[in-house]
């Protein structure tokens, strides 16, 4: 079981969010915007030179960035 930050997958891997670093500001922003633990996502495409992300979840697409995926920590779905 390999937790790692959200940033580090490659485009196409599918995974489950585990935690959030202990940024408090953030850990708040992403439950507004739906991202919790136990939630499957699907990384898109990441854009260069550590631009934004985007992801898949449930029905709908997201772009966040660099930075802030980096505090999000997953498990890929098929460990």
């Amino acid at each position: 079981m390999s937790i790692k930050p959200l940033n580090s997958l490659l485009p196409g891997e599918v995974a489950i969010i585990k935690h959030f670093q202990k940024v408090s500001h953030l850990q708040t922003r992403f439950a507004e915007m739906g991202l919790v633990p136990g939630l499957q996502l699907r990384l898109v495409k990441k854009a260069p030179f550590h631009g934004t992300l985007e992801i898949k979840i449930r029905s709908f697409y997201m772009l966040l960035r660099w930075e802030d995926a980096s505090q999000i920590m997953v498990k890929i779905a098929n460990d």
